[in-house]
């Protein structure tokens, strides 16, 4: 089923830096929250939608919930799209001294971020990690083949539990780790995200494909 939007609609994007877009200075790239309005702007000039991203560089779910009052709740969005995670997964193995987030505490803080919003239409993006090669530079941490599989290990879980609250919610859910595992397949992951976390230009571009499958 999908979400249908209505004219004069608020649409909201949230999340870390995949959101907010995180890029190497001089980089040319377009976040899939930008191509998705813009596509759509285009497409159904018709249905004038606002358009808002408040994706910050570096959250956790508990980094959202510390700013979901005055960054979501109180902007009143009609549909909102959140995709987090994969900070929650890698802040331990890019920095030992970080606790780690068990699926049970992301799972109670997600749950929390998404239970005031009883009228507002829902998109869970899972969080994803591509299966890259070699040795590529994150969070000032160099992250190869070991941490990677320690980054999966974790991350695993907390994919399950967005799925299992898009159910609970009944919000639409974006199966961007599915969605680029198939996508691995046919174009290195690399083509998709350099360093395994940050989409390339194509990458956002399967990820704005993706979303607007969602929304009609």
């Amino acid at each position: 089923m999908t979400i249908t939007l209505n004219p004069a609609s608020t649409v909201m994007f949230t999340g870390d830096s995949i959101t907010g877009l995180w890029r190497q200075d001089g980089d040319d790239r377009a976040a899939y929250p930008l191509q998705v309005a813009g596509r759509w702007s285009f497409e159904h000039p018709d249905r004038p939608l606002t358009w808002l991203n408040t994706g910050y560089r570096g959250n956790t779910t508990a980094d959202l919930e510390a700013r979901w009052q005055t960054d979501v709740l109180d902007a009143r969005p009609d549909v909102l799209s959140i995709l987090v995670g994969i900070n929650d997964a890698g802040g331990h193995t890019l920095d030992p001294d970080t606790p780690p987030v068990s699926a049970e505490e992301f799972a109670a803080t997600y749950r929390r971020l998404l239970t005031p919003l009883t009228d507002t239409r829902l998109i869970l993006v899972e969080p994803f990690l591509l299966p890259i090669d070699g040795v590529v530079e994150a969070g000032g941490m160099l992250i190869g083949e070991q941490e990677r599989k320690q980054w999966r290990e974790d991350l695993e879980p907390k994919i399950g539990v967005v799925r299992a609250l898009a159910r609970e919610f009944g919000a639409e859910l974006l199966e961007a780790d599915r969605l680029f595992t198939e996508l691995s397949a046919r174009r290195p992951p690399e083509h998709w995200a350099e360093d395994g976390v940050h989409p390339t230009a194509a990458g956002h571009s399967a990820l704005a494909e993706a979303w607007l499958e969602l929304v009609a």
